[in-house]
């Protein structure tokens, strides 16, 4: 099977990006590791249901049905539910309550199933309700903003609003970032120098953990399944990679 994702992004300071697409046939794909978390909206036989997803440490197989459609909305890095803790989501989802066929519960609330196209009215929503929140500094640590708080303080702040620890997150976005230089036509040796890694069976034993092919699969385009959304990452900041350095997390 294969899928054509159709993606935006957002005027959210809470949204990574909004994607969608849909199953022709019934099929087998990877999906790939993501530090991200996320809402999907799936319609399958007349049905609709949202799942909240949280971020996935290793890529791991999965399927969908024929004929199905799919939507979501991708949650910038420190956005989370409080009433959800992120740790409890990581390679996990909950799909929340169906209240009528266009409404689902959340919070002893009716909320009616958003769409690709007011996704942000909906963000929007949850924000004013104080059902979807930011940890700023989760925000200034990713993008090099000054910060006063400690290594150890950091890295509890890190846990609390997405379920990983700064290092786990730095080998993803390394795995991702990898992925998309190789997919460019970027050589698998600059790869390796490029993306940071020791050598080329650190980026192999990498790949295959996160992204589930190897280096020459994804440069010869040889792909058993199809993968997941892959949007394009940027290289860790200079912050994440200090941080990750007090990380017990074995390198990946």
């Amino acid at each position: 099977m294969d899928f054509v994702f159709e993606e935006r992004l957002s005027d959210s300071p809470f949204v990574e990006r909004i994607w969608r697409t849909e199953s022709a046939r019934a099929g087998t794909f990877i999906s790939t590791a993501a530090s991200h978390s996320e809402m999907v909206v799936w319609k399958y036989k007349g049905e609709t249901g949202l799942t909240v997803r949280g971020p996935e440490t290793k890529a791991t197989p999965a399927a969908a049905p024929e004929d199905a459609e799919f939507f979501g909305i991708v949650f910038k890095l420190g956005t989370f539910m409080p009433h959800l803790p992120a740790s409890k989501l990581v390679n996990h989802a909950v799909t929340l309550p169906e209240a009528t066929s266009k409404s689902f519960w959340l919070q002893g609330a009716a909320w009616q199933f958003p769409s690709f196209e007011n996704a942000d009215t909906f963000v929007s929503r949850l924000m004013r309700e104080g059902l979807l929140v930011q940890d700023r500094v989760v925000h200034n640590v990713l993008h090099d903003h000054p910060h006063e708080l400690s290594i150890r303080s950091i890295r509890r702040r890190f846990l609390q609003a997405t379920g990983l620890t700064p290092k786990t997150i730095q080998q993803i976005e390394r795995a991702r970032h990898a992925l998309t230089l190789l997919q460019q036509g970027v050589s698998i040796l600059d790869t390796v120098y490029e993306a940071g890694y020791f050598d080329q069976p650190h980026l192999t034993r990498s790949l295959r953990h996160f992204i589930g092919q190897t280096p020459a699969q994804i440069a010869a385009a040889y792909a058993p399944d199809p993968m997941s959304l892959l949007y394009k990452t940027q290289p860790p900041t200079s912050d994440m990679l200090s941080l990750s350095n007090v990380d017990s997390t074995r390198s990946a």
